[in-house]
């Protein structure tokens, strides 16, 4: 009996805490932290890269996938920055290359390089919470902020002044 009246204990805290829980609070873990040391191999086929050297700032991480509709809808977004000479990387986030790449041609491809993150590691030691997400990664190679969500023109701006510092 003891066990079940535990159990029960927990999912009513449980329960209470998600009630409470502030669904705009987006996790900061890795804000003020340098670019995880990871390999990941490029969508258009290669050696796997670091991500360290790929992604040396000022310049934008995006994560995203053929798959996310939020995706769709920054993808004019990303073309502007793309031809405003905005450094802008890309990691297809849990995504079969195939997908990635047909999602690139009907979109239109803004980054500078993108990269494969198949199993979602990478995903996991950046900290993102889904995609579309953004991260500002400075010249020390240190991530200076994150965006998660569909990102403007305006807020991509913001990201990348507190790159440029």
């Amino acid at each position: 009996m003891l066990p079940v009246v535990a159990f029960l204990a927990l999912i009513a805290v449980f329960a209470f805490k998600s009630l409470h829980r502030n669904p705009q609070v987006t996790p900061m873990a890795l804000v003020g932290k340098p670019t995880p040391d990871l390999q990941l191999a490029p969508l258009a086929g290669g050696a796997a890269q670091p991500i360290r050297a790929v992604a040396r700032g000022p310049v934008l991480v995006n994560f995203f996938a053929s798959w996310c509709a939020p995706c769709i809808d920054e993808a004019p977004a990303l073309m502007a920055l793309k031809a405003e000479g905005v450094r802008v990387v890309g990691v297809a986030y849990k995504d079969a290359p195939d997908k990635s790449a047909a999602f690139l041609q009907r979109l239109g491809n803004p980054y500078e390089t993108v990269l494969t993150d198949r199993d979602g590691r990478a995903g996991v030691e950046f900290g993102t919470t889904g995609v579309p997400e953004t991260y500002a990664i400075d010249a020390k190679g240190v991530i200076v902020a994150k965006h998660a969500g569909p990102i403007t023109a305006a807020e991509a701006e913001d990201l990348l002044e507190k790159a440029a510092r």
